[in-house]
């Protein structure tokens, strides 16, 4: 091979004659650091927008109305048939845009979800069994004081991949709740009372209500903690200087006789009265706040 000059490498390494390539200066590395880290934080955030569930469904009253406050559009696919009912819903008008369900583990499994929102009172062999079918199911524990409101939101929120819109809501309600907050002066005495006697005691979300908008629960007073009944001559004796019953259902029942009894008309006539919506005080949601604003007005009207 006459007039050609072969270099051999030895070991990998490059005779001194060989040209080599200029390191990358500073600002050429950094560009490119510039680069990787814009790169990784768009894999991040598609990673986090995947693992979002884009199924979810909700076997609960309480569960399906965080869910049409937080999910966005198209990610909740199916609510229980109870919240479309106005008087235990205060989103019944949205639930009609959501396919209903019953809460039963094949109809909810049939879905297809990847997310199941639930109360820890849902039933509990639909629970079960959606979580051997390999289901993801999220359970949440009735508010028993508005501070859970904000503890709920935050669940849910955090469950469906919308935190942010959760702070937004949770934010809101805080300065909602500050703005209605009974400020010293006294308690006024307020009762509960619904079809059989039944009313709510200590450590309940309703207790808490009455707190806030200045009034101490009859029925705590009487030693109910959480649902019982409360005897007709006790309410009486109590004397309350105001009475809350729920708007009555269709369809009358024995139940509600006692609600028209003449010793509790006597008592009406002398205390205060209000008939609240029962979809306003059960669920921990912000709307909650409309119960609390009917009861501090009611405060408001009397005696300081």
């Amino acid at each position: 091979m006459r007039g050609r000059r072969v270099i051999r490498v030895v070991g990998g390494a490059l005779p001194p004659s060989a040209p080599v390539a200029p390191a990358p200066s500073p600002g050429v590395f950094s560009k490119r650091q510039r680069g990787l880290a814009a790169l990784v934080a768009t894999l991040l955030a598609a990673s986090a927008a995947v693992a979002a569930p884009q199924r979810v469904v909700s076997m609960n009253l309480c569960t399906d109305q965080l869910a049409m406050l937080l999910a966005e559009p198209g990610q909740l696919v199916s609510v229980s048939h109870i919240v479309s009912d106005p008087r235990a819903s205060v989103m019944a008008d949205q639930a009609a845009a959501y396919p209903a369900n019953r809460g039963g583990a094949e109809q909810i499994f049939l879905m297809r979800p990847d997310l199941v929102l639930a109360s820890t009172y849902s039933a509990r062999t639909s629970v079960g069994l959606l979580r051997r079918l390999g289901v993801r199911v999220v359970e949440l524990p009735p508010a028993r004081r508005l501070a859970d409101v904000p503890e709920h939101l935050r669940t849910v929120g955090a469950a469906l991949g919308q935190e942010a819109r959760a702070e937004a809501l949770v934010a809101q309600f805080d300065a909602g709740l500050e703005a209605l907050r009974a400020h010293g002066g006294r308690a006024a005495r307020a009762a509960l009372y619904y079809p059989n006697g039944y009313t709510t005691g200590a450590g309940t979300l309703a207790d808490d209500i009455l707190s806030v908008a200045g009034f101490a629960n009859v029925g705590a007073e009487a030693g109910v903690t959480g649902g019982g009944t409360l005897p007709l001559e006790r309410l009486v004796l109590a004397a309350p200087e105001m009475i809350v019953t729920s708007a009555p259902y269709p369809g009358a029942s024995r139940s509600e006789e006692i609600l028209h009894h003449p010793a509790l008309e006597a008592l009406r006539g002398r205390a205060a009265a209000r008939m609240v919506s029962d979809g306003e005080w059960i669920c921990g949601l912000p709307q909650i706040l409309r119960a609390v604003a009917v009861m501090a007005d009611a405060r408001k009207e009397l005696a300081p």
